[in-house]
């Protein structure tokens, strides 16, 4: 037995562990806890604490098991943990499962209902008197079981310092100030922390104190990110079929739109949201209205872009630009819709046939959903073809924190437009000579007229079949060719304008750590900890494709990385490989694909095992 076991035994009181540990609460779908848990961050966050909230919840049926975890750290390592500290146990189903996760001295809360055998003596345990406090609480009987989830975020107040105050300005927000409903489940709250107090001696080193780490910071969704950096994008039209866990994004702009972009003297919206009947109709009204001239997009996952496939290819000859979000999930087929993944990357990068080549851009944080929101319009417009934005169900539907938002710090750009005084000039210009496929400018991005330009050379047909430099049907091959290079120009244009990677470096590094996407925060928090263990290693976050030279310099630089991605294949790494195939052998995978985000710990164990080898 170790001393801490021993001590645990005892009862004896541990050195206080202080914001820093894992909570799981698991419960069953649809019972009202989403509102508990997310009360508890919230009222963290308030108190000034790093947090992070994850969801594990159904894609189907209610009453099934759900669950949620809350990390909370001093220093903003916010990625999931493979243990918790802390388990809140709500669901006798799951109860043995949910008990093994704890860490030798974690701290076990459960309803007193579960008459299962705990089988841990190396734990402390709580039991809590769910039904007992609900029964007591003055809410309709209807409402009993939903406020059973109140009783234990009184109870966890008290026994880990969390205030009572924070918790009831976090009830207001998320009952939008409807007193009624805050004030009968903020009466609970209190309820179960008298009852803890009273009846519970706390024997557990965990507990919270106020700090000011999160001054000037929010709480937010990815979705919500990309809803609102695509509002002050200017984006102008939206189609969209819904599809777990890519629906809230567009559910968000149909909420910011009316607010931001509805002209306040007429009234009249600036703005279309439309849901088709289903992706592929959504996609094509999409590139439409691209074509037309809008700042359009429309967002999915996985099996959605499957269907978009050649649409987007249809763009990509036509040189139509849209932006479109793929929330990724897991996959093949319906897969797990509520689970995250990262494995849609390849499809993406070679989507539709024939050779083509898109921009991919890879959100690894709130800041970065926000920014590239916005910033993929202009990309897109310059460009002239689909941009997709790779986020994922992590990043898209969990709560992460993160420094306010900042408007664009760059007008809109909009790439070759011709109106008609410039497209007059233009053809004075160059005496005549104009076509929309033309390359006058050596860059391989041709300049296009749009719907509303009444001048009499500006029409053209977009053509997906072959054309040449004029939009005439052709299928000379040499006309093929010559326009097919013109357009594999325009990426390497584009290079200057896309997010490069963000490169952390350490002194005498033994090796380099390259990932991209929500891996962010397991990555940084890997670096550190093999740092403690005497190693140093460099990391780089790619942030966009095609691949700028500071790739390609890290690679070189090191002796060999890891490749670290949430997906069974290695995708980022066949996509290294095939743009630098002279460096296979220093690329090694690295790479999990189990629905659950990656972890700090799977990557330093990842590494150590390869090292030793």
């Amino acid at each position: 037995m170790t001393m801490l076991e021993s001590q645990i035994k005892k009862g004896n009181s541990l050195s206080s562990i202080v914001n820093d540990f894992s909570i799981l609460f698991a419960t069953v779908n649809g019972s009202g806890s989403a509102t508990a848990n997310v009360t508890l961050m919230r009222a963290l966050f308030q108190m000034g604490i790093p947090v992070s909230g994850k969801n594990i919840f159904p894609s189907n049926i209610q009453g099934l098991p759900t669950w949620y975890t809350i990390r909370v750290n001093e220093n903003g390592f916010l990625a999931r943990q493979e243990k918790n500290q802390i388990v809140v146990a709500m669901n006798a189903t799951t109860f043995k499962d949910d008990v093994a996760t704890l860490s030798t001295g974690g701290v076990l809360f459960y309803a007193d209902d579960i008459t299962l055998a705990v089988g841990r003596d190396d734990i402390i345990i709580y039991p809590m008197a769910i039904n007992q406090l609900a029964k007591a609480s003055n809410v309709p009987a209807r409402l009993v079981n939903y406020i059973k989830n109140m009783v234990y975020v009184g109870i966890l107040a008290e026994m880990l310092g969390i205030d009572l105050e924070k918790i009831y300005k976090a009830l207001e927000l998320h009952f939008e100030g409807k007193k009624t409903a805050v004030e009968s489940n903020y009466q609970t709250v209190v309820q179960a922390a008298n009852w803890a107090k009273e009846n519970l001696t706390k024997s557990d080193p965990y507990r919270v104190m106020p700090s000011n780490k999160t001054d000037g910071w929010i709480i937010t969704e990815g979705n919500k990110a990309g809803a609102m950096g695509a509002v002050f994008g200017g984006v102008q039209f939206c189609a969209w079929y819904p599809i777990t866990p890519a629906t809230s994004l567009v559910e968000r702009l149909d909420e910011y739109l009316p607010v931001f972009r509805r002209d306040p003297e007429t009234g009249k919206d600036n703005f279309a949201v439309v849901q088709a009947e289903d992706e592929l109709s959504a996609v094509g009204m999409a590139i439409g209205a691209g074509w037309g001239g809008l700042r359009s997009m429309t967002s999915t996952s996985g099996p959605g872009l499957s269907l978009m496939a050649e649409y987007i290819g249809l763009a990509y000859f036509s040189e139509i630009p849209v932006v479109i979000w793929d929330v990724q999930r897991m996959g093949p087929s319906t897969g797990m819709p509520t689970r995250t993944s990262q494995g849609d990357i390849t499809f993406a990068n070679f989507i539709s046939h024939g050779d083509t080549q898109f921009v991919l851009l890879f959100p690894g944080n709130m800041s970065e959903c926000y920014e590239f929101g916005w910033r993929a319009f202009d990309i897109a417009e310059k460009i002239q073809s689909p941009v997709l934005i790779m986020s994922d169900m992590d990043l898209g539907m969990n709560q992460w924190i993160s420094p306010e938002f900042k408007y664009p710090d760059k007008p809109v750009e909009r790439g070759k437009i011709l109106w008609e005084k410039d497209l007059e000039a233009l053809l004075k210009e160059r005496n005549g000579d104009w076509g929309r496929y033309l390359d006058i400018d050596g860059d391989g991005i041709p300049y296009r007229t749009l719907i509303g330009n009444q001048h009499p050379r500006s029409g053209y047909f977009a053509r997906g079949t072959g054309h040449d430099e004029y939009a005439r049907y052709t299928e000379a091959p040499e006309v093929w060719e010559r326009n097919s290079k013109r357009i594999v120009k325009k990426f390497i244009t584009i290079l200057p304008d896309l997010p490069k990677a963000v490169l952390e470096e350490m002194d005498q590094a033994q090796f380099g750590i390259i990932t991209i996407g929500s891996n962010e925060l397991a990555v940084c928090e890997a670096q550190t900890l093999l740092h403690e263990k005497g190693i140093n290693v460099d990391t780089l976050r790619i942030r966009s494709k095609p691949f700028g030279p500071e790739i390609e310099e890290f690679i070189t630089g090191h002796d060999h990385s890891y490749v670290v991605e949430a997906n069974d294949e290695g995708q980022l790494r066949q996509l290294l490989i095939l743009e630098y195939p002279h460096y296979a052998d220093k690329l090694v995978q690295l790479s999990k694909n189990d629905g659950l985000p990656i972890s700090a710990e799977m990557i330093v164990k990842g590494v150590l095992s390869q090292e030793e080898k």
